[in-house]
């Protein structure tokens, strides 16, 4: 069986984690601390990043959506669909919400690795000023959630899981649509939630 080498708290493995359920992958979960930089991690990505799939023949895929291209073919393309139009709409919000969560990892990084007078303060504001409009543009035209998804809602439940973990109070004001959509997106496919970052 693959492995995925992930961090719970992490979006980016969660998506994976996420999409690989809804397509019917099975991958043995190795929970993975980066920072001890553990030699099975760098092994296997040079840049010590999660998450990581290993296949059953050793071969390594690192990146998150590179590990959802995989996983697509090897699901007969179950996470992104065929129509060229549809495809680069499900790419483009994966984007998106990748974008995102670059955005609020800086933040968590730059408030966990440097001491309070060291933040740099403006810095971290034009990171949120790009996560705010991103958002806003969600949240004003939410996208559709059919019965057949794709990686690109995958990867913007799994942003909002994030969001939810490490800055509940802090999106949320206007932003109710939004919220609603994480809440029918889980009661439509609850088998996923398991998988959110915790």
């Amino acid at each position: 069986m693959p492995k995925i080498l992930y961090s719970s708290a992490s979006p980016y493995s969660a998506k994976v984690r996420m999409a690989a359920a809804y397509a019917g992958i099975q991958l043995e979960a190795v929970p993975t601390d980066t920072g001890a930089e553990p030699a099975e991690l760098l092994a296997a990505n040079p840049l010590g990043k999660i998450p990581v799939l290993v296949t059953d023949g050793g071969e390594t895929v690192f990146d998150s959506r590179a590990i959802n291209q995989y996983l697509n073919r090897l699901s007969g393309n179950g996470l992104f669909p065929r129509n060229a139009d549809k495809r680069l709409e499900a790419e483009r919000l994966e984007a998106l919400a990748d974008g995102i969560c670059d955005c609020l990892l800086v933040h968590v990084y730059e408030r966990r690795a440097r001491p309070e007078e060291k933040v740099h303060a403006p810095w971290l504001d034009k990171q949120w000023s790009k996560v705010t409009r991103a958002l806003d543009m969600l949240n004003a035209n939410p996208p559709k959630l059919p019965k057949q998804i794709t990686a690109g809602q995958i990867g913007l439940r799994a942003t909002i899981g994030y969001l939810d973990l490490r800055f509940a109070g802090q999106w949320e004001r206007g932003r109710a649509k939004l919220k609603r959509w994480a809440a029918r997106f889980d009661e439509k496919f609850p088998e996923l939630t398991p998988y959110l970052p915790a």
